[in-house]
């Protein structure tokens, strides 16, 4: 259905300083009626002479507005002026303002009521004027509410309710119609710069699962938003809907007003949720969430509350103190009720995921969480004021305060999994195990949030780090734990337990010299990775030195059991004659000296066939252990057998005996901790 007719424009017959020409004769029936009563209404605020114009205009048109002008301006006795008489001017003019007054209001009434009979149209879609004109009416029967008459005024309350209804559903219209659309990569435009530290990059390829017994701003940079924050409304739309708002504040109509708008709001901000894909998930659900889903939603959460805070509920702070510019507590409550569900959304889902289960692998995700939050909160204290905004940032503070309870609480139980991981299966080449892999790489990626851990972690059980396992126990070790951050403390701790752990492990090798090669490889890798990363800056120098020294240790242990029996066989016993050598020439000293180089062929022979399946993934470890090897054993042998070689491999026995040259072993030495068969290795070198 269409809208009411708009009253016809200003001719070139129209008066400048007051209210238009009587509008022509051809104009008939009612839209002669309601352009009249458009004309007034509009001109009513703005002419200085309404009573006047007022009569002009009424006594132009038929007889139906002829007679109210008659009633309500009858013509006065003629009366000589005085004007030296201020009050008996104002005398006179009260009647004629009353009257014109109560002839505006009519003409309100009629245009309020008129357009009541077409529910179905649209003051804001019809023509610009009809708009103006309708506002217009609204003020007239607003300002008549008061009337001294009660009759006007009863009249005027029927009328303003009329309005109201209307005014409330022009509102929603024009608030869904004139929505700005928002996709998902709208949304985010303002996040595409952020660079967030996670996890994501765990070395899942480990067999090592720590959530079994049996088995990361950390934001980059100051500033790397986009800032942009969104236009909810089109901007054609907010002064209609300010105007709208303002004539409902001043009709008394606040509450209605605030349940219409917050209504639209919540809705449309809801559905940006959705796009986002921040859901509503209850605890119950989101405790029964497969990980690999749950790692998605936790994502989506941390990137959602940024865009939310930063963008959405910027721009619908913006739009509620431009459309709700009349009242301040309304603004503020509005803001408070329309964000809402927003806000109900963030703080449950990130309620359920503090009290789920801890297990390391959410750590990271949990991180980001909080540092989202704690990140956006000092931004949500600039948008919620006043009391309706301090039970939302207590609520939000409260999620904050529950996640880094689940922070502390999954490291916790990180370091009693590490403590009570029991796998019995020991690694068969002696190399770096899962679990060595997993936790090094694990705690590299927490320095990312060293700031929120440092901030979350205190010194409640840190003092029962092992410092006989860790450290000397000495002075200088106990000042070094001194200068650690909470973090440093922290992380101390976690590879003390990995270390102990370890150490039960190696005695699963019934081999010693494995269990320190073993040994060796792990300690090695936990200084590379700690060295190579800002664990190195967390740990310092102090701790490297420590774990260097035990690596050296090991080396030492391994040389002394795997090559002390071969060595003893290359030892003069010192029961030889003084003309060949300690053992002299007799059968007898040959033949000792044939048993002790069989002796030792047997067990060179036996050390090559284990050591070369043995494996030292490090070049630089495996060389120093070689060069340390053949420095012990290369010598020793040559002396040996230049010694008493002659004796036992002469003549037709040459090669009997002496297996090896020095530059044999030499060569079968470079084939040791290959983790292959030590012939595989000849023929790659071949």
């Amino acid at each position: 259905m269409s809208a009411p007719s708009s009253p016809p424009g200003r001719g070139a017959g129209e008066s400048g300083g007051g209210l238009p020409v009587p509008v022509p004769a051809a104009v008939v029936g009612d839209d002669k009626v309601l352009a009249a009563a458009q004309h007034i209404v509009k001109s009513l605020a703005t002419s200085k002479n309404a009573a006047d114009d007022m009569i002009r205009i009424l006594s132009g048109f038929d007889h139906r507005l002829s007679s109210i002008t008659s009633d309500l301006f009858p013509s006065p006795a003629p009366a000589p002026a005085d004007d030296s008489d201020p009050k008996a001017a104002a005398d006179r003019e009260a009647p004629d303002a009353a009257a014109a007054s109560l002839a505006a209001f009519d003409a309100a009434e009629q245009l309020i009521h008129l357009w009541d009979t077409t529910p179905e149209a649209l003051v804001f879609e019809a023509p610009e004027d009809d708009a103006a004109h309708y506002l217009a009416a609204v003020d007239v029967a607003v300002d008549h509410l008061a009337a001294s008459s009660p009759a006007v005024s009863g009249r005027a309350g029927v009328a303003v309710q009329l309005a109201m209804a209307r005014l409330e559903d022009e509102l929603r219209h024009l608030m869904l119609r004139h929505a700005v659309p928002l996709d998902a990569s709208g949304l985010f435009c303002s996040l595409r710069r952020l660079s967030l530290g996670s996890m994501d990059d765990l070395d899942t390829s480990s067999e090592f699962d720590p959530a079994t017994p049996h088995s990361q701003d950390g934001v980059a940079g100051n500033n790397p938003f986009d800032d942009h924050v969104f236009d909810l409304v089109r901007p054609d739309a907010v002064d209609e809907l300010r105007a709208i708002a303002d004539r409902m504040v001043r009709a008394g109509y606040a509450s209605e007003l605030a349940q219409v708008y917050c209504a639209v709001r919540r809705d449309l901000l809801d559905g940006c949720l959705n796009v986002l894909g921040v859901e509503r998930l209850s605890i119950d659900e989101v405790q029964h969430v497969e990980w690999k889903q749950l790692n998605d939603k936790m994502k989506k959460w941390v990137h959602g509350v940024k865009t939310v805070v930063r963008s959405l509920l910027t721009g619908e702070r913006r739009l509620c103190d431009q459309v709700l510019a009349a009242s301040d507590d309304l603004r503020d409550e509005c803001f408070v009720e329309s964000t809402k569900g927003c806000i109900m959304q963030i703080r449950n889902f990130g309620d359920a995921v503090a009290v789920c289960t801890r297990s390391p692998e959410k750590l990271s995700r949990i991180l980001d969480m909080y540092e989202a939050l704690a990140e956006v909160i000092p931004e949500l204290k600039g948008l919620f004021f006043g009391s309706y905004g301090d039970d939302v940032i207590h609520d939000l503070e409260g999620v904050l305060e529950r996640l880094g309870d689940a922070v502390k609480g999954t490291l916790l139980e990180f370091g009693k999994v590490l403590q009570q991981e029991s796998s019995r299966r020991p690694m068969m080449a002696g190399e770096i195990h899962p679990m060595t892999r997993y936790v090094m790489n694990y705690l590299r990626l927490l320095v990312v949030y060293s700031d929120s851990l440092d901030t979350l972690l205190d010194d409640s059980g840190a003092g029962d780090v092992d410092h006989n396992a860790l450290h000397n126990g000495t002075d200088e070790d106990e000042e070094y734990l001194k200068s650690l951050t909470p973090l440093g403390r922290r992380m101390v701790k976690l590879i003390s337990y990995l270390e102990a752990n370890l150490d039960e492990k190696s005695k699963l090798y019934e081999d010693a010299a494995l269990q320190c090669i073993f040994s060796m490889n792990n300690t090695l890798y936990i200084v590379q990775k700690v060295k190579d990363s800002e664990l190195g800056r967390i740990l310092g120098d102090h701790w490297i030195r420590r774990r260097r020294g035990k690596i050296r240790q090991n080396s030492k242990s391994y040389l002394r059991v795997s090559w002390t029996r071969v060595l003893s066989y290359l030892r003069d016993d010192g029961h030889g004659s003084s003309g060949s050598g300690s053992f002299g020439s007799s059968g007898s000293s040959s033949s000792r000296i044939k048993e002790k180089i069989k002796n030792f062929n047997l067990a060179f022979d036996e050390i090559y066939r284990s050591q070369t399946l043995w494996k030292v993934p490090d070049p630089q470890l495996r060389e120093e252990l070689k060069i340390s090897i053949s420095e012990n054993v290369i010598p020793a042998y040559r002396a040996f057998t230049g010694r008493y070689g002659s004796l036992v491999d002469s003549g037709r026995n040459s090669g009997k005996y002496i297996k090896y040259t020095p530059e044999d072993l030499e060569n079968h030495l470079s084939d040791l901790f290959e983790g292959s068969p030590g012939a595989a290795n000849h023929s790659r070198r071949r």
